[in-house]
């Protein structure tokens, strides 16, 4: 059975008497008001948190398991729990199993790539030690001495452990002072690995679950490099049920909002190891942004900055004179374990319900950390979100399911490039009714944006959040982007490529996991099959015969021509307009899901033409494509087209993207729409 009880240790967040100790090494006196946290069935037995402090090493102990840390750097170097000694990779080196890291570059670099700071810490503190709860502080503060060696952060890694808790928690601090050189950093998260010997079960959502290859199966006499080297194809695995499938951490990335509790299962003996995040108020790049998961390895990530999906955009940039302060975190540490004779998949539901159980306590109150923001000193925003397009409706329609957020101030849809700040996010219900929690103070916009209708909406006014502040927006009414009546339309409004078609993959390069599967995009070299499909032209979509869901490929790439070389693509949407109002402007409403390094070019009933109608210039470095992804970041163009443009009957929109240096380039559409002109009388009849 399971250690219910493990499911309930969250109620002690909020009964647990905190005791900061101000100096190394000051112990409680004992005289701790608060009570033990109730036990639930089958809990086992459990005396207090203890901590012991070694030479090298620093152990938390709480009678359900033991989690030992390196002293002073702080890394992760055993979990001991339920007779195994150590579920983490004990043939890594210590500082290689569970710990934080940044990348980071210098202020000139404008890549995404850069040093690895691991963020060892030198020295160490007890901050709390009392029989309810431990938290230890490892820490590195940043000098002139450090520059060009080490990130110019001061960083403080916390981990605490509590009573009757199966897991540990983790968080830190980062902070960079005006003085110090100005820099980016490209990737920050917390990594853990268990043991490759015993973890070979991933779990990362209901439907995506499988046993994984093991990490050998991926060297050179076992597995071929594909287009790059993330993608191996398994040629001669150590497990012939792996042979002919490609491995690629890509396919298993997540939106921030789904990423919440994703981990590894042992079989013999059943044990999970989790890692269970209730926020991700401290992600960067709002609900939406994509982010790496659990992949081969083992390795299990809890990614808080990452360019993946987005480019150097979502690097985060810091000037000269420009202080900043952020805490990422906690995320919570989970393991569990059953009966053998049980299935061990079980273990999956657990942390499920281990996950309602943290999101029920968010914002935590045990963290001791000053700059942590307890639930007490935050606010929240209610409102209600309508939305009025006056060519659907003559009256407002609920924004239901709107996306509703709170980021830093910044332009309309700002919040997918925003990185340094602190971002709190909810679904609308069904009559747009918003609620959002748990806000830290400071200054926001309320940004929204709407499934089922173009383009981003913004609040006009600031809103600043106090302490305890409880601020009612009211009724809030969003109008899309419109010029006049819909003549046509492709697609669905909703920032992704996902309704449009998505081709079998080659049966060479097929990961099983997504056969008949709704994330069918995650499979590798879908940009390949293209030319497969099109050997000899390009796509050509007739509106009211063509079915998107069959005829539009979810990506406009290049055209392979041999010898690792590539042509642009050209597109042709075809259309016919009976009566044409030449002294009007059309409207050309066109949004992407994604741009990789692409130049997106549109001309009306001539495609050689010397001047396109419109240009977007070179945009997008998101990669998607080759991350299999079906979306990155969200583009808009709202592009006038004369009416001198247009004849009657017969008409061609050509999509011309004209990059060609690589597979890679190109884009997705989220969803294409002409308009009329606004007369209201407009005599086009389409």
């Amino acid at each position: 059975m399971f250690f219910s009880a493990f499911l309930f240790h969250g109620l002690c967040v909020g009964r647990a008497k905190v005791d900061i100790l101000r100096h190394v090494g000051e112990a409680s006196d004992g005289d701790d008001e608060a009570s033990a946290p109730e036990p639930g069935p089958s809990t086992p037995p459990s005396g207090g948190v203890r901590v012991q402090v070694r030479d090298k090493y620093v152990i938390m102990d709480n009678d359900i398991l033991q989690v030992t840390l390196s002293n002073p750097g702080g890394s992760v170097t055993g979990i001991q729990y339920n007779g195994i000694d150590n579920l983490l990779e004990e043939q890594n080196s210590e500082f290689n199993r569970g710990y934080w890291d940044v990348v980071w570059s210098a202020k000139q670099s404008n890549k995404t790539k850069g040093k690895l700071d691991r963020l060892d810490g030198t020295k160490f503190e007890v901050i709390v030690e009392n029989d309810e709860q431990v938290e230890l502080s490892f820490t590195r503060m940043w000098n002139l001495s450090l520059e060009g060696e080490a990130v110019p952060l001061n960083i403080d890694k916390r981990y605490v452990m509590l009573r009757g808790s199966s897991g540990f928690y983790t968080y830190a601090v980062y902070e960079h002072l005006a003085e110090w050189p100005a820099f980016n950093i490209g990737n920050t998260r917390t990594v853990l690995k268990p043991r490759k010997d015993k973890f070979h079960y991933m779990a990362i959502a209901d439907n995506r679950q499988r046993y994984m290859p093991l990490p050998d199966d991926r060297l050179p006499d076992r597995g071929q490099v594909l287009a790059y080297p993330e993608a191996v194809r398994l040629i001669n695995p150590v497990e012939p049920e792996f042979k002919g499938e490609v491995d690629d951490k890509y396919e298993y990335s997540c939106e921030s909002k789904d990423i919440q509790v994703h981990g590894w299962i042992s079989k013999d003996p059943p044990i999970g190891v989790w890692q269970i995040t209730p926020s991700y108020e401290f992600r960067s790049g709002g609900p939406v942004k994509q982010f790496l998961t659990s992949h081969v390895g083992p390795t299990s990530l809890n990614v808080f900055v990452s360019a993946h999906y987005s480019g150097v955009d979502l690097t985060m940039r810091f000037g000269p004179n420009e202080p900043w302060k952020k805490v990422y975190g906690p995320v919570f540490i989970y393991v569990n374990s059953m009966s053998n004779g049980e299935d061990p998949r079980s273990l999956w539901m657990d942390a499920k319900e281990q996950l309602i159980v943290e999101a029920q306590s968010w914002p935590y109150k045990f963290p001791a950390l000053e700059d942590y923001v307890q639930p007490s000193q935050r606010g929240n925003v209610i409102g209600r979100l309508l939305v009025l397009d006056r060519y659907i409706s003559k009256e407002c329609l609920m924004a239901n399911g709107a996306y509703v957020g709170l980021a830093p101030p910044g332009d309309v849809g700002s919040w997918q490039r925003e990185t340094k700040g602190y971002q709190f996010w909810t679904r609308a219900d069904e009559e747009g009714n918003f609620s959002i929690s748990g806000i830290i103070p400071g200054h926001y916009n309320l940004y929204a944006w709407v499934p089922g209708f173009i383009g981003d909406y913004k609040y006009e006014k600031n809103i600043t959040i106090s302490a305890a502040s409880n601020i009612d927006v009211g009724e809030l009414v969003y109008e899309p982007p419109r010029n006049g009546p819909t003549l046509w339309e492709i697609g669905i409004p909703d920032r992704t490529a996902s309704e449009y078609y998505v081709p079998d993959p080659d049966p060479q390069y097929i990961n099983p996991l997504y056969i008949n599967h709704p994330d069918r995009f995650r499979q590798y070299g879908l940009w390949q099959r293209y030319t497969v499909l099109y050997p000899d032209e390009d796509l050509i979509y007739t509106v009211g015969t063509s079915d998107y869901r069959k005829d539009w490929f979810f990506a406009q790439v290049t055209r392979e021509i041999g010898n690792n070389t590539y042509n642009g693509t050209t597109w042709q949407i075809k259309f016919t307009i009976y009566s044409i109002d030449h002294t009007g402007t059309y409207k050309l409403q066109l949004a992407l899901a994604t741009a990789h390094v692409s130049e997106l070019l549109v001309r009306v009933n001539d495609a050689s033409a010397s001047s396109p109608l419109f240009s977007s210039g070179v945009i997008g470095r998101d990669n998607t494509i080759a991350r299999h992804g079906i979306h990155g970041l969200y583009w808009l163009f709202s592009i006038n087209v004369p009416g001198t443009e247009l004849i009657k009957g017969e008409n061609t929109v050509f999509l011309t993207q004209i990059g060609s240096r690589s597979p890679f380039q190109g884009i997705m559409y989220d969803y294409i729409r002409l308009e009329g002109p606004p007369s209201s009388n407009s005599p086009d009849r389409f």
